[in-house]
């Protein structure tokens, strides 16, 4: 009761008069001031110094980001709720600045969750209405970690249903419970999947970071197309307890930003106790390595486009200017990787959402899940199909032996993939694009999102790392950096002095539309 009473007085003020300087914000302003802070451009150490030495507060940095929601989402659909807590859980920091004992670098910070991430005080539904019901007895481990950090729970994100693995022709970024978001750049642009509302807010500076899942693109490609960072980290770094799951053999949450330092403070709250890791983390964005004698792989990926091959011919120059030493490479194996995906996600699938729904209100398995959707028109107000579920029903389960075969050998060749590409020519990382320039979105057509980038990482469980790289046009696209298991601090480093070398962000503009010849 103590604690409320002082996180009201706290907040009280702030509803009552609004923060001071803080302007009113349009869809299409330009950078938005909070006490002289760019809100596009500040980082977490510089919001840190700044609480420090009270200049700024929680409460005041949450309240403007909740208002930016309020005037800004309309337009992209980026965020689905916003918490109740929120500026209580934001005073609560502000008096432990006051009395100096801050939990850390995310201490009063507002993040954003996707809605795969169970919160015990805020519905998690996947994007589907048949989680929409009460929320989960508890919170994911990963929120914990961010509550005991100190950092705000601002609220959740939309996504791609079920994180883009119901239907065979899915359209990114839509959910029955979310509608469609949109790509800040160009709103009728598709914000890719199906971290789609994390990547979409962080691009319209909604929250200062973001929590999005990945088990083959769902971090790196929102990021990329979107104008962000994003970190898939190495298997096992992140605990996935509470996670909506696909496949127990790839999911990771991960952090996404709008730079490589705050992406790296996050990924060490997520990452757990480790304080050794957690310090090499932040170290890694904040004191970056140079790229002179770097030696970087550019696998090109032509078929993303040629605007997207421009922009990487373009950008292996820069970074060979700054000294890295960038070579062609083709990493090996690719092919047999995309036969094998696909199928054994589908056994794993059904094992692991099983056990998920078992634990939630709603359907309690996955045939339960497919009739839910056949009975309730709002599944369908997009796509229709459910065809990856009804495959998934039918799929050999975990147990097979064929299923364990192929499981083993994803994992062996997507890990040579790298490492032998990385050994053979002595790098410190592949790159490649992240994404195309974001398709039109089309609830018919579906997507056109053959990015085959972001498998070898995923699969083999190594961590990977989108920067922005530039545009094409007037849409980003990501560099792709991927690195062996566990360089998760080596590849941040490294990210770091390209995010600094390539300086490609710029704050989206909310066009309607732009040509698609423009785009090419």
């Amino acid at each position: 009761m103590k604690k409320r009473s002082i996180a009201a007085l706290a907040v009280a003020p702030l509803l009552a008069t609004g923060v001071p300087g803080q302007p009113a914000v349009a869809a299409d302003s330009g950078p938005t001031l909070l006490r002289g802070v760019d809100l596009d451009t500040v980082t977490i150490p510089e919001l840190q110094e700044r609480m420090k030495r009270g200049a700024l507060t929680s409460s005041e940095l949450t309240l403007s980001y909740i208002r930016r929601i309020k005037a800004v989402d309309p337009k992209i659909h980026a965020v689905l709720r916003t918490s109740p807590t929120a500026l209580r859980q934001a005073a609560a920091s502000d008096v432990r600045h006051r009395l100096g004992k801050v939990r850390g670098p995310l201490d009063g910070i507002p993040v954003l969750l996707k809605d795969n991430v169970n919160t015990r005080d805020m519905p998690t539904t996947a994007g589907s209405t048949a989680l929409a019901g009460s929320p989960p007895d508890t919170d994911a481990d990963l929120v914990g970690k961010l509550r005991a950090a100190g950092a705000v729970v601002l609220g959740k994100t939309n996504l791609s249903e079920w994180a883009n693995f119901r239907g065979a022709k899915p359209t990114s970024g839509w959910s029955a419970v979310g509608g469609q978001t949109n790509n800040p750049y160009v709103l009728d642009r598709n914000p890719c999947g199906s971290s789609s509302g994390s990547a979409a807010a962080l691009a319209a500076s909604l929250a200062q970071v973001a929590i999005g899942t990945e088990t083959d693109g769902s971090i790196v490609c929102p990021a990329g197309m979107n104008g962000v960072v994003g970190h898939k980290p190495s298997l096992g770094l992140v605990s996935r307890s509470g996670v909506v799951p696909i496949s127990a053999e790839q999911d990771t949450a991960g952090p996404m930003a709008r730079n490589v330092i705050d992406t790296a403070i996050t990924l060490s709250v997520l990452s757990g106790d480790d304080a050794a890791r957690a310090l090499g983390l932040t170290d890694a964005a904040t004191r970056p390595g140079g790229l002179r004698g770097r030696r970087i792989g550019l696998w090109r990926l032509p078929s993303l486009g040629a605007g997207t091959d421009a922009l990487m011919t373009r950008t292996a120059a820069r970074l060979r200017a700054a000294g890295a030493e960038v070579v062609e490479v083709t990493p090996p194996y690719q092919d047999r990787l995309a036969e094998l995906e696909f199928p054994a996600l589908l056994s794993e699938f059904h094992r692991d959402i099983d056990a998920y729904l078992a634990t939630r209100n709603g359907p309690r398995d996955l045939a339960q899940l497919v009739e839910f959707n056949r009975t309730h028109p709002a599944e369908r107000t997009c796509f229709a199909g459910q065809e990856l579920f009804e495959q998934a029903l039918v799929a050999p389960p975990t147990t097979d032996p064929g299923h364990r075969a192929a499981r083993a050998e994803l994992k062996d060749l997507s890990r040579r993939s790298i490492d032998e590409t990385m050994a053979a020519h002595d790098l410190d990382a592949i790159a490649s694009p992240a994404n195309p320039p974001a398709w039109t979105t089309d609830c018919a057509r579906g997507d056109n999102d053959v990015i085959p980038s972001s498998t070898p990482a995923a699969v083999a469980g190594y961590p990977s790392l989108s920067v922005p790289a530039g545009f094409v046009g007037e849409l980003p696209v990501g560099l792709l950096l991927m690195a062996a298991d566990r360089q998760d601090a080596e590849l941040l480093s490294l990210g770091a002095a390209v995010e600094q070398r390539l300086d490609a962000w710029r704050a989206p503009r909310y066009l309607p539309s732009v040509p698609s010849d423009a785009t090419r």
